[in-house]
């Protein structure tokens, strides 16, 4: 077998088109043609991405529609463990590969579901209806004249009938006839240019806007260019986007991730790069982290249960605190109190 793996290797590197190269890996790609799931290059070698959560995106790209990719779930079909699945989902959800949607069911209940996108970055571009071309519209052929038909005979005078009222024309009757023959215009509605506009989402702005998350988010705008020089902003532009940038920062987001989320896969003519970053600080803004409390299962409240005492007078049981004597023996030794 080691044999036949050998020779179809070099037969393989023996096809290959050019000079093989001095160092590196040799590619050597055979077309799928089953069985295969399509993976970006901005998943496979992302630099924001550990080696663990790119390999689950992976596998979650490859799962079926409606497969459960919780932590546990996850757990139980590969070998990896609990940690180390939740620490990869959580990358993934930072960097907008996985998010967790709120959907409400027909029967009213409210549940929460795990959606993967496979390009986070497109949902960002603005989508356009593709129209379909006029078709040409040929030209009736042209046929001859029709003959003119024969003049009829003229029929006999009638007698003269009597004088009637005059007949009004059937306004509704002529109103249809006049739509049956008119023309049908099968142009889309286009609603009026008037219609209110649903108001743009505000920038996210942090609890505390600090002196340090300050300096840190403007720090963070200037140094874009260095990485992509279409990101090249006023400062102006840097003043009204640091505090929402700051707003990533208290929110635990890193540095690198917050560079990557706003100039990964621009625009090939980005003119305005302030409102594309202004539109992915509001749209990508991460959830707060949660604590160690919300992390945990709620305790149930404890019920203080009183317990049993034996009666020193007549040694009968009673709930009591505190060991003594029931009520009817306090009531009796009170009244022999108080006629001594």
């Amino acid at each position: 077998m080691d044999t036949q793996q050998s020779t179809a290797l070099l037969r393989a590197l023996a096809e290959l088109p050019g000079p093989l190269p001095a160092r590196g890996v040799i590619q050597i790609v055979i077309p799928h043609t089953d069985r295969f799931t399509v993976v970006g290059n901005h998943l496979a070698q992302h630099a924001g991405l550990s080696t663990v959560a790119v390999g689950f995106a992976v596998r979650i790209q490859s799962l079926p529609q409606g497969t459960e990719i919780g932590i546990k779930a996850l757990a139980a079909r590969f070998r990896e463990g609990e940690k180390l699945i939740a620490t990869a989902l959580r990358e993934l959800e930072a960097h907008g590969y996985l998010r967790r949607a709120r959907t409400r069911l027909p029967n009213g209940r409210i549940v929460t579901r795990t959606v993967f996108c496979n390009q986070p970055t497109a949902l960002l571009r603005p989508r356009v209806a593709a129209q379909r071309p006029a078709e040409p519209q040929t030209p009736p052929p042209v046929q001859d004249p029709a003959p003119e038909p024969p003049e009829p005979e003229r029929p006999a005078p009638e007698p003269a009938a009597p004088p009637q009222a005059p007949v009004l024309p059937d306004v509704q009757q002529e109103h249809e006839h006049e739509h049956e023959h008119a023309p049908q215009d099968h142009a889309p509605f286009v609603p009026h240019s008037t219609a209110p506009k649903p108001p743009r989402p505000l920038l996210p702005q942090p609890r505390e806007l600090t002196a340090e998350l300050y300096r840190a988010a403007t720090a963070l705008l200037s140094d874009l260019r260095r990485h992509a020089p279409q990101f090249t902003l006023s400062e102006n532009d840097i003043r009204q986007l640091a505090p929402a940038v700051a707003a990533w920062l208290e929110r635990d987001a890193h540095p690198d991730t917050i560079r990557h989320a706003l100039t990964n896969d621009p625009p090939k003519l980005l003119r305005h790069p302030a409102k594309l970053l202004k539109h992915r600080l509001t749209v990508l803004l991460p959830p707060p982290l949660p604590g160690a409390d919300d992390l945990t299962a709620p305790t149930r409240p404890r019920v203080v249960v009183t317990p049993f005492q034996t009666c020193d007078g007549c040694e009968r049981a009673f709930r009591s605190p505190t060991p003594g004597r029931c009520r009817d023996c306090r009531a009796e030794h009170g009244h022999t109190q108080a006629a001594a």
